[in-house]
């Protein structure tokens, strides 16, 4: 494109403003779109057990050479609704990137109501930095029986006390194999008053290479009503104190005529420029597709920008058989990098006719160029 076309362009708004996020105006033109770097799923890659329903993968290579995923499961004699009451985080490894991994191991059990995570633990996402292993995740607490049936608890309300309870907690540990140490608080809670006074959950954590940690979150104002929104925190080590960057949220599409637009799932990065970021679109409204996934920048983690073209990913999947399909869900991506580069794409999928209206779960893989 000449440069004359291209002014014309963004001047009657064909190329959005969100490529001009550097000096050189031409810069962003010609970038590789990051659904441009997907390539195929592994048939019977990633990693899912029959008796559970598996979600939350976060994959990093141990300090035995294997891969180790971190996921969430919950028993599939209860609901699939009952993520919110009865997850539990465990290890799977493999060989290799692409699996299939084997279970080897609950990481982070329930350990008493006494504590803000203590009936669930769910949301990893792993980070190594030098010599210490960072899980960070969702956990939460109620006051009530830990349900262990398939009653509907979103249908008679206890899934919505569970869901209110929700903080993001960090375990640490010397190895890949544990033990694991967990903090006994949040690592960062709401704010009474603020838009994120309900909730933190869905932690997206990065570890940059002076240790200082930019930490994204999720968190409404009332309840898991629409619109949910992404804040970020920053602290200067893992164990510090964690400050919000910004009093307002990160990311905010809704209007009072369109709450259901809203964003979850991000993964974040830093690329040694800028940061970036891929999450889910929960209603299509910005990407085009519901479920699909949105790729944005930013140099400071707090002010960013959609690439264009925005769409990350898609539910619908090319396997390395050949064949094609639409999956209920695709949520929860995690990139694994290997020197510097991501290779790997990881995502909870399931099969069913819609979302969350699955007969099974399992977390894949799709190789990256």
């Amino acid at each position: 494109m000449k440069r004359s076309t291209f002014i014309q362009q963004v001047t009657a708004g064909i190329i959005l403003p969100s490529l001009l996020g550097t000096n050189k105006l031409l810069a962003a033109v010609g970038e590789t779109a990051f659904a441009d770097k997907l390539l195929t799923a592994p048939v019977g890659g990633g990693f899912k057990m029959d008796d559970y329903w598996v979600w939350d993968p976060s994959v990093v290579k141990g300090e035995d050479g294997q891969y180790h995923m971190f996921a969430s499961r919950w028993s599939k004699e209860l609901g699939f609704g009952n993520w919110v009451t009865n997850s539990q985080i465990v290890r799977a490894v493999s060989p290799t990137p692409e699996g299939p991994y084997t279970f080897a191991e609950v990481v982070l059990s329930p350990r008493g109501k006494d504590y803000f995570d203590g009936l669930v633990t769910h949301n990893p996402r792993i980070v190594k930095y030098k010599n210490k292993y960072l899980l960070y995740y969702m956990g939460t607490s109620y006051d009530f029986k830990v349900p262990d049936n398939r009653d509907d608890v979103w249908a008679d309300g206890r899934a919505q006390r569970a869901w209110m309870h929700k903080r993001v907690g960090l375990a640490v540990a010397d190895s890949v194999f544990g033990p694991w140490k967990r903090m006994d608080t949040p690592v960062i809670s709401p704010r009474p008053g603020k838009w994120d006074a309900s909730i933190t959950s869905n932690p997206s954590p990065v570890v940059k290479p002076d240790g200082s940690v930019y930490l994204m979150y999720k968190s409404s104002s009332r309840d898991h009503t629409p619109p949910l929104l992404l804040g970020a925190a920053g602290a200067k080590q893992y164990d510090a104190v964690y400050e919000r960057l910004s009093d307002k949220p990160v990311f905010s599409f809704h209007s009072k005529e369109n709450m259901d637009n809203d964003v979850e799932d991000p993964f974040v990065w830093w690329s040694g420029r800028q940061y970036e970021l891929i999450m889910k679109d929960r209603f299509g409204h910005i990407c085009g597709e519901e479920g699909g996934g949105i790729h944005a920048t930013s140099k400071n983690g707090i002010d960013w920008k959609l690439s264009s073209p925005v769409k990350a990913y898609s539910r619908t999947v090319k396997w390395n058989d050949g064949t094609t399909t639409h999956q209920a869900n695709f949520e929860r991506p995690f990139l694994l990098f290997e020197n510097g580069k991501p290779t790997h794409l990881f995502a909870a999928t399931g099969s069913g006719p819609r979302p969350y209206e699955v007969d099974k779960t399992w977390n894949m893989v799709i190789n990256l160029k």
